[in-house]
């Protein structure tokens, strides 16, 4: 009986004991690294189980395990971590240290990830938090100055201004020079779609609030998986997605107000009647003089008394306001061990610092993953956009409002009865913002299912689906009382739709043998169909300036409408392979082909090599402890540009109307062997690391060699065509690149970081058709040897200080002078284009404060004002002049560069340099300043965080250019590198605060 009792106490003994180490419960900690920041975002497995979570914001977690159970804890950049669940242990504090062998990023490449140590290509990475809180509707804007390499230029203060982006330099000449967009890997749909002579930005329909991290694909061998769409470089942008970790909920509100960056000094009444009146005199003697001036200055005055400056019209407070942003997002995201979700939606209200111009934008996006079993898992994302423009004219149109300060300060803006005056130099602009309007509407839908499946723990079969809608309306309406408006009133309305879809179907091979041979081969196909339909109509004759739409013309006066397609069918592959962790290779091949090119060219293909030696792994430098990280890396690959016409390679043929006959005439003839121009790019580059990386960076040097540039080539007149585009001549860009990034100071509540950029490019054209004749076009020319679009003017010698007259060179500068213009020989005397391009950002957080700031500079840029001619054109003609024009000549022996003041004469008033400036610059592109509620205080409101920030753009910008903008630039098709009555940047100051449920 006893023997039998103890049999059962022990029995009952040993399950509590079972029951005691099964038991879960849960156990909560916090992840910092080895300064004391907390670390979010930790993964906390369970080894052997499917459970896992993610650490917070501040780096706590909570996980159920059971006494005996791993704990494992991993985090891209720092050791991973075990720890064994002991039977009292609740609460764990876990410090992670760097791993001094790696750099802490993942990039993402075409179809897949890579990690930044074993990266062979050269890749620059932007996370949210580089563009998070900049006060800009431009996604595009914010990586200003931030990505070594990467020019950003927005063609003006517009707030649907063009954006310019310009990786390594600008590699075409007649197709396109913007970069590849891919958005969770579907390509976007970036073509300008405006009809008003002004281009658009499409990218306004993306959210900063939505983006996850931005990588900008520089090399070939990081491009040349794109194939024949990779020449200019590929922009990867990836939302953000949820984790497995609590649901949280944030929500950002920021408001500021908008001012321009810089104005203009102009002539005011006094100085405008004191240099016109001399012009005059000068011109035609002291009596004829005074009437020619007199009479005008009535004309202009409008029954104002003129002589007792009654009106002194500032034309740049009717142009210019006071401009307002507003932006409003939430975001929730979380997940599980098997479903994760990201939900998001942004409101931006813009009024810009331009009259009559104005921005609103809503957008949405739904990104959703589940993991149907340890082989499968699907998801979708899904987004939606709807941005409407209140428009302006192009800079070359007179009812542009930037053209308003060519207008007299004795004209009155309004008249007594508060209309706005007709009766002005050139046409009211006030009168088109009261009688006319322009509103361009865009809506955009994107959309990406995909599922990938695990055959093996090392292969699995990616297939994604994405979808692009870019549908844009345009309506516009020109009343009766408009400048320029011959008719009853007259309306123009127009759509265009553009979808694209593509389909992607790739395997990935993933594996490690022997520990010391990794392997990753992808390989796949992809299929993208894109179509275009637009149509468009005008009608005029309207009862009445309140009905404003087509239905009410009385006459239909034109119409247009146009559908066209193109589509590509690709094959690639990349191989990478690492041996021991410090040899490093790479390869990749893509075959495409596409509808746009000849029958006998369509299908070409691209491949790169690079490598990559981790010197910091050898035996001779294992043991510096100074030395973190130190590779070498080497590329060589091609790319392709596609960004021609749909239809450039056929023989086209069009309907027409001969005598109210329909009739069909050949429209375009055929080059069966036009081809994509392709680009040869070479980098060779060092990644450093010191001190425990707290100094780290890259150099490298490129060479990039366009060939087969796409021009239109003339044909004889007998021929029945004027040109043939035409695969012919060849340019080079090479340069190089410094990155320099610090960890000045890391502590617990104290940290000072730094990354500064800089980079010099030079272009250069190597071979233009006609056997290297000069193709001039304007103010620019191509010519062999030198820059692409290089400016080609007569040199302006200044003024004679015996008699004022403007003086040129006969050769350019050291030559002989003459006061004839038409004697003077052109030269080459500057470009469009930026040879320096840097950035310095800082970051710096104390005790709740943060702080950060980005300057930008560009150096070795020309720009030519387009409107000199007119605005510093020494009196003459009766446009308002720029102040500096008071400097001009008056007497013997006067040193100036404004010539004598002569009305009507042309003194010194011709195309030449003196209307050429540097456009060097160092800008103040955005700053932040925040601060962070302590946690006592967000719990008692319960919220996980709160946050209080200022932000500003465009704060500052040292210059010597004396224009409105260093960076502004024609939107009218002036010629690439001038300016025409172009607005400023905006200053914007805002105030924001940042919520976390």
């Amino acid at each position: 009986m006893k023997k039998n009792l103890q049999v059962v106490l022990m029995f009952f003994f040993a399950l509590a004991t079972q029951f005691a180490f099964a038991q879960e419960r849960m156990i909560n900690g916090t992840i910092v690294d080895d300064q004391g920041m907390p670390l979010p975002g930790v993964n906390v497995i369970v080894q052997n189980t499917n459970r896992g979570v993610q650490t917070d914001f501040d780096g706590h977690f909570s996980i159920a395990a059971s006494t005996g159970e791993v704990l494992e804890f991993s985090y891209v950049g720092f050791t991973s971590q075990t720890v064994t669940i002991g039977p009292d242990m609740q609460d764990l504090s876990i410090i992670l240290g760097e791993d001094a062998a790696q750099l802490d990023e993942v990039v993402v490449v075409g179809y897949g990830t890579q990690s930044k140590r074993q990266l062979t290509d050269n890749v620059a990475k932007l996370t949210s938090e580089d563009i998070a809180e900049v006060p800009t509707p431009s996604l595009q804007s914010s990586l200003s100055g931030k990505a070594a390499g990467v020019q950003v230029t927005q063609t003006n203060g517009k707030v649907e201004g063009g954006i310019n982006i310009r990786i390594r330099g600008i590699a075409s000449v007649g197709a396109g020079s913007e970069p590849l967009y891919v958005l969770d890997g579907v390509p976007l749909i970036n073509n300008n779609e405006s009809n008003n002579g002004a281009p658009t930005n499409p990218l306004l329909t993306l959210s900063s609030n939505e983006i996850e991290s931005i990588d900008i694909l520089k090399d070939a061998s990081a491009a040349a998986v794109y194939g024949s769409r990779g020449a200019n470089g590929v922009v990867i942008i990836t939302t953000k997605k949820g984790g497995n970790n609590k649901g949280t909920f944030a929500v950002n509100y920021s408001y500021g107000i908008s001012e321009t960056a810089n104005r203009r000094d102009w002539l005011n009444a006094d100085q405008y009647i004191e240099l016109f009146t001399e012009a005059a005199i000068n011109s035609y003697g002291e009596a004829d003089g005074l009437a020619e001036a007199e009479g005008t200055f009535d004309y202009l005055a409008q029954g104002t008394d003129w002589r007792n400056r009654e009106i002194d019209t500032d034309w740049q407070d009717e142009i210019f306001r006071t401009g307002y942003t507003q932006n409003a997002d939430f975001s929730a995201s979380g997940g599980d061990e098997r479903t994760s979700y990201f939900f998001s939606g942004a409101y931006n209200d813009t009024e810009g610092i331009i009259r009559g111009n104005n921005l609103d934008r809503i957008t949405a996006r739904a990104n959703v993953s589940h993991q149907f079993s340890d082989k499968f898992n699907a998801g979708m994302n899904v987004s939606f956009s709807r941005t409407n423009i209140d428009r302006i004219a192009n800079d070359n149109a007179f009812v542009n409002p930037v053209q308003g300060v060519a207008q007299s300060p004795l004209s009155p803006a309004y008249l007594e009865n508060g209309e706005p005056n007709p009766n002005t130099l050139y046409a009211n602009f006030l009168l088109q913002d009261k009688h006319a309007f322009y509103n361009t509407v865009i809506r955009r839908v994107t959309g990406r299912a995909f599922a990938e499946y695990k055959f093996l723990p090392s292969l699995k079969f990616n297939t994604d689906f994405g979808y692009d809608l870019f549908y844009q309306t345009e309506d516009s309406f020109t009343g009766s009382l408009a400048p320029f408006q011959s008719t009853n009133g007259e309306a123009y309305a127009s759509s265009v739709g553009t979808e694209s879809y593509v389909s992607s179907n790739y395997f990935t091979y993933s594996q490690v043998f022997d520990e010391i041979h990794d392997v990753e081969v992808v390989a796949g196909m992809e299929y993208n169909n894109t179509h275009r339909r637009f149509q468009s109509v005008t009608g005029i004759q309207f009862p009445t300036d309140d009905f404003q739409t087509i239905n009410s013309a009385a006459e239909i006066s034109a119409g247009n409408g146009i559908t066209n397609g193109n589509r590509f069918l690709s094959y690639f592959a990349r191989g990478t392979y690492a041996l021991d962790g410090k040899y490093l290779f790479k390869a990749s091949v893509r075959r495409d082909g596409s509808s746009r090119f000849g029958r006998d060219t369509q299908f070409g293909t691209f491949s790169a090599i690079s490598g990559g030696w981790i010197l910091s792994e050898e035996n001779f430098l294992s043991e510096a402890d100074w030395l973190s990280f130190l590779k070498l890396r080497a590329s060589w690959g091609q790319t392709g540009n596609a960004q021609i016409g749909d239809y450039a390679a056929l023989g086209l043929y069009g309907g027409t109307s001969y005598n109210q006959r329909p009739g069909i005439y050949p429209d375009q003839p055929a080059n069966f062997l036009l081809s994509w121009e392709s680009v040869n790019q070479t980098d060779i580059g060092v990644e450093y690391g010191f001190l425990n990386n707290r100094i780290s960076g890259e150099i490298d040097y490129y060479s990039k060699v366009s060939k087969d540039l796409l021009f239109d080539n003339p044909l004889p007149g007998t021929s029945g065509f004027s040109s043939i585009q035409r695969n012919i001549g060849e340019m080079e860009n090479s340069g190089v690149e410094f990155v320099l990034n610090t960890k000045i100071i890391q502590k617990a509540d104290f940290t000072l970081s730094t990354s500064f950029n800089i980079a010099k490019n030079k272009n250069e054209v190597k071979r233009l058709p006609n056997d290297g004749a000069d193709i001039i076009s304007g103010q620019n020319i191509q010519r062999e040897g030198e820059s692409l679009n290089s400016f080609y003017l007569v040199e302006y010698a200044g003024v004679d200080p015996e008699n004022g007259d403007a003086l040129y060179y006969l050769n350019g500068k050291g030559s002989e002078t003459t006061t004839n213009f038409n004697e003077a020989n052109r030269v080459v005397a500057g470009a469009p284009y930026a040879e320096w391009i840097g950035g310095l950002t800082s970051n710096l957080y104390f005790h709740g404060i943060d702080f950060s700031f980005t300057f930008q500079g560009e150096w070795g840029a020309s720009l030519y004002n387009g409107g000199g001619v007119y605005q510093s054109a020494n009196g003459d003609y009766f446009d308002n002049q720029t102040a500096d024009q008071m400097n001009r000549w008056q007497q013997p022996g006067d040193i100036t560069d404004v010539p004598q003041a002569r009305l009507y004469a042309g003194n010194g008033v011709a195309n030449s340099t003196r209307y050429l400036e540097d456009a060097d610059f160092i800008r103040l592109r955005n700053l932040t300043l925040g601060y962070t509620f302590p946690e006592s205080i967000a719990d008692k409101l319960s919220m996980n965080n709160l946050r209080v920030y200022f932000s500003g753009l465009n704060l500052l910008t040292v210059t010597d250019y004396e224009g409105y903008d260093p960076e502004s630039r024609s939107d009218a098709g002036q010629g690439p590198g001038t300016t025409f009555y172009s607005a400023p940047a905006a200053r914007t100051f805002s105030l924001g605060v940042n919520l976390k449920f």
